[in-house]
């Protein structure tokens, strides 16, 4: 895929294929990742964890960086930006993952 036509929502559906091990939900339906910027030499993803604690934040960071590497090859700059303010909350997930979890 040619990096100029990379948009963000490419970047988002890629994305559902990381999963947090813990719940057995990919990152996106669970509400974690909170931006996406993608310009002609770099792609920025701003997420968070269901708790500063998660043991596997380390993990799933390396899995989001694995993905986007192998969507865009060639991007000059991959960055995964981890942040825990907004802290996050079952109402960012969708709807199917609500439904999933019974909320």
């Amino acid at each position: 895929m040619s990096v100029s036509n990379l948009s963000e929502e490419q970047v988002q559906d890629a994305l559902r294929a990381v999963v947090d091990p813990e719940v057995g939900m990919n990152i996106v339906d669970l509400g974690l990742v909170y931006g996406i910027e993608v310009t002609e030499d770099h792609i920025y993803v701003v997420m968070t964890m269901t708790t500063p604690a998660c043991p596997m934040s380390t993990y799933i960071t390396d899995s989001v960086r694995h993905t986007l590497r192998a969507l865009a090859p060639d991007m000059e700059d991959i960055q995964v930006h981890l942040v825990w303010d907004p802290p996050w909350h079952p109402g960012l997930m969708s709807e199917g993952a609500k439904t999933t979890f019974g909320w």
